[in-house]
């Protein structure tokens, strides 16, 4: 991995180099204060949010004669740290405790399970029963307090734990079942779970809402998950295990799993790479994920000893915790993964794959997002009708569209050049006709013809072409041009040289741009500006011939 080590090693002197430089601005600016101490938040501030090293700026601190505030800058360290773990604490305080028996999690095999309910918790506390009336009123719980009641309009929110369960908790990257609950006795009752995660490496909990009914511990359950929505999560799944084995295959062994969600619409794959992938690596993943699935092998489950699944070739991903008998699974020579989650029967049976969009989230982390199946076939169509969306605008089939495209941008830059031709045109007419409004003012050192003038719809290219034109017409002259668009005003100040010992661009640019709400300068001969207030204009122009005649 010689050329990979290289360019990885190469990327982060780079990246350092600008830490460095940034952070050194910053703390330039933060020791122009002349303070003979560095305060901590400041020091902080560069540790933490630029990667400037502590003892970096110590070194630079020193060498100007300021102490760091290294205490202060502990201060605010302690400070980020609580931050964090009253945060953790606050999530961690968020979970349920359940000291039962472990569930049997049935799912792999089926999705339908008569299941028997062994808890049922709202909000933090356990209780002993739900009830919602048929309309929305909530009853009496059993066993008074420990029930749970539906207020009018509301929905019963809880957590259920049972003894055999087919929906599979969220883990690995895998978003948990949703589904229902219901009784064997049609109509008794009807549970709604919106979401499944574990609240015990063996125990999950369905969360959701009570639909209707009464539903105790105790009681006998039908635990249907939502077929659909759990197959397009599998196609998702299994993809990801081949998309993992195409981008080791395609950009190198170097690459590994640094995370992934897999959900029902797409799968997120987060993966250590160096350099941003090309179009053509795209198609070649794209290419070899969509051969795997074509070939149609089916796809194994064994259980194995951990270290025995490793000796056979089985991916673990670093820093995942593994039990001692671990779940392998195979796709035939494609793939072969340690892995929990839940999978298709054939690799033929994720239908299509197609890679949504490519991006980074860290330096050396890339980020791949694709969907299969009916997602992918979704996508694949809309960019089809927006592809034929932008070829009948073009009035174009979409097989001709790029040339059709290259011809328009083609025109369209002809055109801007003969645009441009005709302001020249309309340029120098403009400044044969605003010749004539000059005016004579006689000074110690000769006459010296002013004009200010407002030109229509005139940009800042077109206001210096013009002041140039008028320059060579007029002679020895000092010239101020306007314009006026979207409620700003532009200015545009020239002097000749036979008049830049007596009058500055600069200056007089700026004593016209302060009166309409700005401020401006430049070179003795040429200056620009801009202002916020065009109702001053016409008044600041016609102040331009005495300003001058105090001055030559």
């Amino acid at each position: 991995a010689r050329e990979t080590v290289k360019a990885v090693l190469r990327q982060e002197e780079e990246r350092f180099a600008e830490t460095l430089t940034h952070g050194l601005t910053i703390l330039e600016a933060a020791l122009q204060s002349g303070s003979k101490t560095l305060d901590g938040d400041t020091a902080f501030k560069l540790y933490d949010t630029y990667g400037f090293p502590l003892d970096l700026t110590a070194d630079v601190c020193r060498e100007r004669g300021v102490v760091v505030d290294e205490a202060g800058f502990e201060l605010a360290m302690t400070r980020q740290r609580e931050q964090a773990r009253a945060a953790g604490k606050f999530r961690a305080g968020t979970t349920l405790t359940f000291e039962g028996q472990q569930t049997e999690f049935v799912g792999y095999e089926r999705l339908e399970q008569v299941s028997t309910v062994r808890a049922l918790f709202v909000g933090a506390s356990e209780v002993s029963s739900i009830e919602l009336d048929q309309g929305g009123q909530g009853g009496q719980g059993a066993e008074g307090a420990e029930g749970a009641e539906g207020a009018e309009g509301e929905r019963v929110a809880a957590v259920i734990v049972l003894d055999s369960s087919p929906f599979y908790a969220e883990s690995g990257g895998q978003v948990g079942d949703h589904g229902v609950l219901v009784s064997l006795t049609p109509g008794a009752f009807e549970f709604v779970v919106e979401d499944t995660q574990k609240l015990r490496t063996d125990v999950p909990g369905h969360h959701g809402h009570l639909k209707q009914g009464r539903l105790s511990v105790g009681d006998s359950v039908i635990a249907r998950v939502d077929v659909q929505r759990r197959e397009a999560i599998r196609n998702n799944h299994s993809a990801t295990h081949l998309l993992h084995a195409a981008l080791r295959e395609i950009l190198g062994t170097h690459v590994s799993q640094k995370g992934s969600l897999v959900d029902d619409q797409r799968t997120r794959f987060d993966f250590s790479h160096h350099s941003a992938l090309t179009q053509e690596e795209l198609r070649r993943i794209e290419t070899w994920v969509n051969h795997a699935i074509r070939t149609n092998v089916p796809v194994s489950v064994r259980l194995m000893a951990f270290d025995d699944a490793v000796a056979a070739g089985a991916m673990a991903l670093f820093g995942e915790k593994y039990s001692a008998e671990v779940r392998v699974l195979g796709m035939d020579q494609f793939s072969t993964e340690l892995c929990g989650g839940t999978h298709v029967g054939h690799t033929g049976d994720i239908g299509f794959f197609k890679i949504l969009s490519e991006s980074g989230v860290a330096a050396g982390v890339r980020r791949i997002e694709a969907t299969t199946g009916a997602g992918a076939l979704a996508h694949v169509q809309a960019l089809e009708a927006r592809l034929h969306e932008a070829a009948a605008a073009l009035k174009s089939t979409p097989d001709e569209l790029s040339a059709r495209i290259v011809q328009a941008l083609s025109d369209a830059r002809a055109l801007e050049k003969e645009l441009g031709r005709l302001k020249s045109k309309l340029a120098a007419s403009a400044g044969s006709d605003l010749a004539a409004q000059a005016v004579e003012i006689s000074g110690q050192a000769g006459v010296i013809k002013v004009l200010a003038a407002q030109l229509e719809g005139a940009d800042a290219g077109q206001l210096r072409e013009t002041l140039d034109q008028l320059k060579t017409r007029l002679g020895c002259s000092a010239i101020v041009l306007a314009a006026v668009s979207d409620g700003k005003v532009q200015l545009a100040a020239g002097v000749t040289a036979d008049a830049i010992n007596r009058v500055k661009a600069g200056e007089l640019v700026n004593f016209v741009a302060q009166q309409v709400g700005g401020k401006g300068g430049g070179r003795p001969d040429l200056a620009m500006a801009g202002g916020t207030n065009p109702a001053g204009l016409p008044d600041a122009l016609a102040s331009v011939a005495g300003w001058v005649a105090q001055r030559v």
